[in-house]
């Protein structure tokens, strides 16, 4: 990537393709995702370097428990070898946090997720967010039922209510909103990721499996993100 461009702040990334790379090698669905995995380490490790300062990875979201079971018990085993090695890359420096509805985790897995987190809490560089059991719909009716229980409570009114308040109860609390959102895979829509973190982000889709995405596919996305014109609403 070239010096001296413009970097976006927060990236966020629909993780998609996995299964389809798959079927086309006549391997099974999690044959995929083990690819997928080794690409998301691969971006995570190359967002770090180009300095990125969030980067928001969608991996599971609230809608993929429709999936055939054993694709979901190999998507969680893919989760659990993440965690099981994560303190093997502390020298990164790569701050990780865990976005969504975590509560339907197993034990072994909420308790390695809690540690993930505690250790890399004082990291400085990237801040990972990977986004498990999420869905943006889901992440606004969570905010919005502990914004409505404290007005019950009577420890805010209801004028109190603005922007700043809801940005303070979603799962990303205290970071920018995304600036740039990239889906691969060919597919044009968000699925249900970050409705309200990307009100004015920059979307790019590309024709292009997750599993053979890399470094020079996060640059030209990047190179596209810096033509555009960002007016947030202005001239």
């Amino acid at each position: 990537m070239a010096q001296g461009v413009l970097l976006p702040k927060h990236i966020g990334i629909i993780m998609d393709g996995n299964g389809r790379w798959a079927k086309l090698r006549g391997l099974p669905r999690n044959a995929g995702h083990k690819m997928g995995a080794k690409t998301f380490r691969k971006i995570v490790r190359y967002c770090n370097k180009l300095g990125i300062k969030y980067l928001t990875v969608y991996a599971f979201s609230t809608e993929n428990w429709k999936r055939p079971q054993e694709e979901v018990n190999g998507i969680l085993n893919l989760l659990r070898e993440y965690l099981n090695d994560a303190k093997n890359y502390k020298h990164e420096n790569v701050r990780t946090k865990f976005i969504g509805d975590l509560s339907v985790f197993e034990g072994d897995i909420l308790d390695k997720i809690k540690e993930c987190e505690f250790e890399s809490e004082n990291f400085t560089g990237l801040t990972l967010n990977i986004a498990i059991n999420y869905g943006g719909r889901n992440e606004l009716l969570h905010a919005t039922k502990v914004i409505a229980q404290k007005v019950k409570d009577g420890e805010i009114q209801p004028e109190d209510i603005d922007e700043a308040m809801m940005d303070n109860h979603l799962y990303t609390a205290g970071q920018p909103d995304v600036d740039l959102i990239i889906r691969p895979s060919g597919e044009f829509r968000l699925s249900n990721f970050m409705l309200w973190q990307s009100a004015y982000a920059e979307y790019i889709f590309m024709d292009i499996l997750w599993p053979d995405f890399n470094e020079k596919s996060l640059d030209k996305a990047l190179a596209e993100f810096t033509k555009r014109n960002r007016r947030f609403g202005g001239i």
